[in-house]
């Protein structure tokens, strides 16, 4: 078929677009207001458009490839929970929220992509956002599918689930069915980093691998205003700590031949993941390049949509838009 066209917004690492890619699609703009993460999108895509903006700033009328294109494409920063909402930078991701769909409005996209935090979809927090997206979006005559998906149900070594809203054009809703799970074995972190742990010479990866029999829990970038990179919120070291993992801190490279793992004498004889072994247990390519220093290469690791998940959601849209009768692909 020919390809589907799209816009990305709040690209950071490339996941979202790198999995639509692969699903079939050719992005026509990406943009986001961090430079190392422009720096990532044009390191590994050259050939991309690729704009350094915030979005609250951007205005789609100097752009005119934004129109007329099939999808708008929106991994958007994580949305506070209850507990964090007081934060005094709260606030700016539901911004983002309702610029995306404000944007849908300009460039009138066949089909509008947003996923976000789980509860974006189902928790009663988020039902302002999902009322106000759903009168902008009828008006416009979109159609709505509003669930959660599990990035290891599609072969992503990390239990991380996503909100995800799909709006299509009315005639084409009814055709959409989210993806299905690619894989019936979750990968777990053991057999997604083994050999990366032992490519030093480590002779303990695969005894390391055999304790690190589940997937990892879910990944978290951080915020800019936060100090270094770390694998998550304290219920997630704990998870890591099970695995022999130091959960507490990023590691600058994997174990030597002399190393000595020994998780029962603490943390300082436990492995450390790396920003390249997290990116693989968000199901990045080993040769996407990730850009800047490493709490700064992190947090876009952290953040990213798991490509897998991308190109599953990329797929099921594709089948829907296939549905149209009057479709061409945007030229």
């Amino acid at each position: 078929m020919s390809e589907f066209t799209f816009v990305d917004v709040c690209s950071g690492a490339g996941g979202l677009a790198l999995g639509l890619e692969q699903a079939g699609y050719e992005p026509r703009l990406l943009l986001d207001e961090d430079a190392d993460a422009c720096g990532t999108l044009s390191a590994n895509r050259p050939h991309w458009k690729v704009l350094r903006t915030d979005l609250l700033d951007f205005d789609p009328s100097e752009h005119p490839e934004t129109y007329d294109v099939d999808l708008l494409a929106a991994g958007l920063p994580r949305v506070k929970s209850s507990a964090t909402v007081r934060r005094a930078d709260s606030g700016l991701e539901e911004r983002l929220l309702e610029a995306t769909v404000y944007l849908v409005h300009a460039i009138r996209p066949r089909a509008v992509l947003i996923e976000n935090v789980p509860g974006l979809a189902q928790a009663e927090e988020h039902r302002r956002f999902r009322d106000f997206a759903h009168a902008e979006l009828s008006h416009l005559g979109y159609g709505f599918s509003w669930f959660v998906i599990n990035a290891v149900d599609f072969g992503v070594p990390q239990n991380r689930k996503q909100g995800v809203l799909v709006a299509l054009e009315e005639n084409l809703a009814g055709a959409f069915r989210p993806p299905t799970p690619t894989v019936r074995e979750p990968m777990t972190v053991g057999e997604a980093l083994v050999e990366s742990m032992a490519s030093r010479g480590w002779r303990g990866a695969r005894r390391w691998a055999a304790r690190a029999d589940r997937p990892a829990p879910t990944l978290v970038g951080g915020s800019k205003n936060r100090g270094g990179a770390d694998l998550g919120p304290t219920g997630a070291k704990r998870t890591w700590a099970t695995m022999g993992v130091n959960g507490h801190m990023v590691g600058d490279g994997v174990p030597d031949a002399d190393f000595q793992w020994d998780p029962e004498r603490g943390r300082d004889h436990m492995v450390k993941i790396t920003v390249e072994q997290a990116a693989l247990l968000q199901g990045f390519p080993t040769d996407w390049e990730i850009t800047g220093r490493k709490t700064a290469r992190y947090r876009q690791v952290g953040h990213a949509t798991p490509p897998p998940v991308g190109k599953a959601l990329g797929l099921a849209v594709a089948e829907a838009l296939e549905g149209d009768p009057t479709f061409s692909a945007a030229g």
